[in-house]
């Protein structure tokens, strides 16, 4: 079992009830090392074992893995063979776990074209697991999607359904996740970089969520397979529907203005209390009431006295918890207070001192980590807002380190840059 803080899930994580995965990069993660391609499938073949585990213990209900397409065929006949005897020893080794834990295994392509000794020990699995709803492994062996189209179209025609019969509920009856509670994919992970389905489930994934994993199929753990679930929770899915967030209707320009006139401190108009400001700020930007703007402005100036009284991040952490807390409450938005609370002081960590691009990775990622969990987006989609704060901020930093006041402008530029793009993107 995997356990500890890293491997649970926030409260409020909404699991897909169907991964699928394309196991890619094993034959790459092998030659960087000067390994053989067998070498790598090992390694991969470790690497998916455990994904698999961790998807139920992390709630997912069906699992597909995508271990050998129809086009796999044109490899070597020596790395075929080694496929095959991962093939025999993880369908052996997976039937003891089956048991003990419900899990029904699925076939998903032909089994025809391989050895008898696989297609009786596929056929035997099935059959005994048949009774079990708990949990579904889906392993596509031979599959391709345009070939599972085809051979539904042939055993529709077979069977002599006139062509006004057919429907979709009928043409998804001879697919081969026909008799599944989730056939349909809510995420879809490849590993090693690439970006393209090749063809998985193309009726099934028509309403998947893409995660492009960078690193091949042996680095690719239980806990990054938790982040690409985190990260499909914060999408907003609709599904064709109408769907927005109401209260992102501030005008860029002049939520800009506001926030540089707050980092400047000085340029607050004569006769207005920092509390006042900070309120206006917040109704410009959330359109709060003035009187939760007032609260909420109390806890934020609190949070970013602490962030300048000798940088006491964990006070930071515990004022902005209550000022998130306003924020969700009123909002009506889905994330947790306290996970926002630390993102947030965070970037201010990782921006502190910064007046260059170098060295601002960390900013940037946990800047898109904090946008995707307030506004429920992906972290690609925060990807640009995100670039975009990191620029304010290092502009504000030469800016206060007298490197001149052409810094301030550039520094206003980019935050309404980024207050649009976070419009465009969430609104």
């Amino acid at each position: 079992m995997l356990k500890g803080p890293s491997f649970t899930l926030p409260k409020g994580t909404k699991v897909p009830d169907h991964i699928a995965l394309i196991l890619d990069g094993n034959r790459r993660w092998a030659r960087a090392r000067g390994l053989r391609p067998w070498e790598g499938h090992k390694a991969g073949y470790d690497a998916v074992n455990k994904l698999a585990k961790a998807s139920r213990e992390l709630g997912v209900h069906t699992f597909t893995i995508w271990a050998f397409s129809t086009e796999n065929w044109e490899r070597s006949k020596e790395e075929i063979e080694a496929i095959f005897d991962l093939l025999r020893q993880g369908i052996k080794e997976f039937e003891k776990e089956a048991h003990k834990q419900k899990v029904r295994l699925i076939h998903l392509g032909r089994k025809e074209r391989f050895p008898a000794d696989i297609r009786k020990t596929l056929i035997d699995v099935e059959g005994s697991t048949k009774k079990y709803s708990h949990n579904i492994l889906n392993l596509a062996l031979d599959y391709g999607g345009r070939d599972e189209i085809l051979r539904a179209t042939k055993k529709i025609v077979k069977s002599g359904i006139p062509a006004d019969k057919i429907d979709e509920k009928l043409f998804e009856s001879y697919l081969d996740t026909n008799d599944q509670p989730y056939p349909y994919v809510d995420l879809f992970i490849r590993t090693s970089g690439e970006q393209r389905t090749s063809g998985l489930l193309p009726w099934q994934m028509a309403y998947a969520e893409y995660y492009w994993e960078t690193d091949h199929l042996p680095d690719f753990t239980p806990e990054k397979l938790r982040e690409a679930i985190l990260d499909y929770s914060r999408r907003r899915r609709r599904f064709g529907g109408n769907d927005s967030v109401e209260h992102l209707t501030y005008d860029p320009e002049v939520v800009a203005k506001l926030e540089l006139s707050w980092w400047r401190l000085r340029k607050i108009p004569k006769g207005t209390r920092l509390r006042d400001f900070a309120r206006e700020h917040l109704i410009k930007q959330y359109g709060l009431s003035k009187a939760l703007a007032k609260d909420a402005a109390k806890y934020l100036i609190e949070a970013m006295h602490e962030e300048g009284n000798g940088r006491n991040w964990q006070r930071a952490v515990s004022k902005l918890k209550k000022f998130y807390k306003l924020l969700k409450d009123e909002l009506k938005l889905a994330f947790e207070p306290s996970i926002v609370a630390s993102l947030q002081v965070k970037f201010w960590q990782d921006v502190a001192d910064k007046e260059g691009m170098e060295g601002v990775g960390d900013a940037e990622e946990t800047a898109q980590k904090l946008y995707a969990e307030v506004y429920r987006i992906s972290l690609f989609q925060a990807a640009k807002a995100a670039h975009l704060r990191v620029l304010a901020n290092v502009e504000r930093n030469l800016a206060e380190r007298g490197f001149g006041e052409h810094h301030w402008k550039r520094a206003e530029d980019y935050l309404q840059k980024f207050y649009s793009a976070l419009k465009e993107r969430v609104a």
